[in-house]
This record gives C-alpha cells, sequence and structure tokens, in this order.
C-alpha cells in the first residue's frame, strides 16, 4: 500500500505547477534515494567543482537511518503540501 502511494507520488511531482525550491528540489531527491535504495553508502564526487552532484550527494546522506517506509512516507507528505 506504501509503494503505490509513493509510486503515486512520484508522477504527481511532474505534475507540480510551480517549479519547488532548488532546497526542495534536494529534499525530494534525497527521499527519492532513501526510499528506494536506502543509505547512501556511495563515495562523495571526486570533483570539488561539482557542485549539483556535491549537493545530491549531501541531500541523500540528510536522510541516513531512516527507513524506507520512513523516507516514503516524508516524500508523500511532501509532495502533497507542495500540490496545496
Amino acid at each position: 500500500m506504501m509503494k503505490v502511494k509513493f509510486e503515486h507520488a512520484v508522477k504527481e511531482v511532474e505534475l507540480i505547477r510551480e517549479r519547488p525550491s532548488n532546497d526542495t528540489l534536494l529534499q525530494l531527491y534525497g527521499l527519492f534515494k532513501q526510499s528506494t535504495i536506502g543509505d547512501n553508502t556511495n563515495n562523495a564526487p571526486e570533483n570539488p567543482f561539482d557542485f549539483v552532484a556535491k549537493a545530491k550527494h549531501e541531500a541523500w546522506l540528510s536522510q541516513a537511518g531512516k527507513t524506507m517506509d520512513q523516507a516514503m512516507q516524508e516524500y508523500i507528505d511532501l509532495v502533497e503540501k507542495l500540490k496545496n
């Protein structure tokens, strides 16, 4: 049931009229990765000037320790908030 709601929220996020802030997009990214893969065990990006990769890596790291279900629920809640 949770997975179905999560998959629906993933599709709905693309329908949001107003583009979310970069911080919100990074939060969505981190929650998505935590929901689908779990804790980030990847090394940090090697290129110190690849700011996007570094931000994404850190956004995912910031979700560490959450269960996949917890991350899915937070993702669903955030998408619902953005839709309103």
